[in-house]
């Protein structure tokens, strides 16, 4: 070992502030322009799937709208089943028969309806509403002349 002079200070070793080298920063900057031109293609195919599965949803609910509509084509190629439509909807009947249409709930044959008072025309219920009122002003005078006076 040789001996150093005195008046030479070793050279100091001067420390690195950070341990980021060349070669690690131009592969960060690399990764980064990757990353960000892959994101927008990324974007994009999302985009088209969420698009493509809305598209699919849509055809199965056309699809059975498109046996429900050929199902009934189906049934109205039946004469029996047009002529029961006729029957039920348009209340039409052949010319050999008659037809009855019963309006409101009727009851059954022999069946004694709960409340069988008979209704009253709407004048003879206008004409009693007009009674009741004539005849309410007249008891809250009794009553004013019946408190006693302060």
């Amino acid at each position: 070992m040789t001996a150093e002079p005195a008046g030479r200070r070793p050279p100091a070793r001067s420390p690195r502030p950070t341990k980021l080298t060349g070669r690690a920063a131009l592969l960060a900057v690399v990764i980064c322009a990757i990353a960000l031109s892959l994101a927008y293609p990324v974007r994009e195919y999302i985009a088209q799937r969420q698009q493509i599965d809305q598209l699919l949803a849509a055809q199965q609910s056309n699809s059975a709208q498109v046996k429900n509509l050929q199902a009934e084509q189906q049934r109205y190629a039946d004469p029996a089943y047009i002529e029961q439509q006729a029957r039920d909807q348009l209340h039409m009947c052949f010319p050999t028969e008659k037809c009855y249409v019963i309006i409101g709930n009727a009851a059954a044959p022999g069946a004694t309806p709960e409340s069988a008072r008979p209704v009253a025309p709407w004048y003879a219920k206008l004409w009693q509403s007009v009674k009741k009122a004539d005849q309410a002003p007249a008891r809250s005078v009794e009553k004013a002349d019946q408190a006693p006076a302060r």
